[in-house]
């Protein structure tokens, strides 16, 4: 196909996962989104800015953190969600769990699921306008939660509970102190390029 364009889309995926004190000092931080989506100060709600990440090489850290699992059956939702005539109910959940085992797109659940939430769900530009969507939820005691855990998986469904597994990822476990006032916010980034 010498000379032709030819589209080749794909989904990807990176995860950040911040753990902040119940006085809300960052305690711990991994992943960090692509520079084209990275606020400027003018931008940020809350003081709520990404920021370099906790872990040592950056560049290591952001081509780590691109690397996520988008499950087969996650595909197959994609398909009932863009086309006419098929159904399928839309993501918005995060999950978080204790599970250590790498991600694989057979997955259809977290390996140990503690918490599942609703999150906020924004559209971002990434390289096209518009080809990102973001995901985000804070974990508190609030929640449920209590003693300490280390997370270390999160993932994102299309329901409350049960549902549809569209992404897998795990990380370095970090401690969570709940009782102590401990929040783990995670951003799930999902990109649609070609």
């Amino acid at each position: 196909m010498k000379g032709r364009d030819v589209d080749a889309g794909s989904v990807t995926g990176w995860v950040e996962i911040i753990v902040r004190d119940k006085h809300g000092k960052v305690k711990y931080r991994y992943g960090t989104p692509p520079e084209k989506i990275i606020k400027t100060p003018e931008k940020c709600e809350n003081g709520n800015c990404p920021f370099p990440s906790s872990l040592p090489a950056k560049l290591i850290d952001l081509e780590y953190w691109r690397k996520n699992v988008i499950t087969n059956v996650g595909l197959a939702c994609i398909i009932r969600l863009v086309f006419a005539g098929l159904s399928e109910d839309k993501f918005g959940y995060l999950a978080i769990g204790t599970g250590t085992t790498t991600e694989a797109v057979t997955d259809t659940a977290l390996e140990a699921e503690v918490a599942r939430k609703s999150a906020s769900v924004s559209q971002v530009t990434t390289s096209v306008d518009g080809d990102t969507a973001l995901l985000e939820a804070t974990f508190s005691s609030a929640d449920g939660l209590s003693g300490t855990m280390n997370i270390s998986e999160t993932g994102v469904f299309n329901a409350s509970s049960g549902g549809d597994l569209l992404a897998r990822k795990v990380f370095s476990a970090v401690p969570v102190d709940w009782d102590a006032g401990d929040t783990l916010t995670i951003r799930y980034y999902v990109q649609m390029t070609r």
